[in-house]
């Protein structure tokens, strides 16, 4: 659900990266006039293709990380160390599914009417396995990965502190 809204904003970000001459309001209106709402949903099924391994891989190892410190020290974690937990879980997990991320990217960027902008996901990763092998596949991981351990640190250890403050 969450993705009815990000995609819209992604494919519309993304379009501004490649293109910053132009302004989000142009951006906008032109992805409407030429390809209709659906161009602003272009990428949702990888998108959530994306998120759904991502957090299979983010909150258990956020959880077994959170226990295997408690049991270390004989009390449940603090939350800067749930936050310190959740930032390695989320680097972990943007690092195994860069992948997805990369074949998401290529299909929102991709021209109307261009085999990518069809979305099928499969094929995006072998366009990009064929023409660039695994350091295509693993395009901005490094970034990637420091955004999301970040974004991890700060809202699951905030969801922590959070959650302790109020239990």
């Amino acid at each position: 659900v969450a993705c009815l809204i990000r995609v819209p904003s992604e494919v519309v970000k993304q379009r501004a990266q490649v293109s910053p001459s132009s302004s989000t309001l142009r951006i906008l209106s032109h992805t409407l006039y030429h390809e209709g709402i659906q161009g602003l949903y272009r990428g949702y099924k990888s998108t959530v293709l994306r998120e759904i391994p991502f957090s299979l891989v983010q909150f258990p190892l956020w959880e077994s990380l959170k226990d295997l410190w408690s049991w270390k020290q004989g009390h449940v974690v603090d939350s800067w160390q749930s936050a310190v937990c959740g930032a390695f879980a989320g680097g972990f997990a943007a690092a195994v599914t860069t992948p997805l991320d990369v074949a998401k990217t290529r299909i929102m960027l991709a021209k109307a009417g261009s085999s990518n902008a069809r979305g099928n996901v499969l094929a995006a990763l072998g366009g990009i396995w064929r023409t660039q092998g695994l350091p295509g596949l693993f395009a901005g991981v490094v970034p990637r990965m420091a955004a999301i351990s970040l974004g991890g640190f700060i809202f699951l250890g905030t969801y922590e502190k959070t959650r302790q403050l109020l239990l």
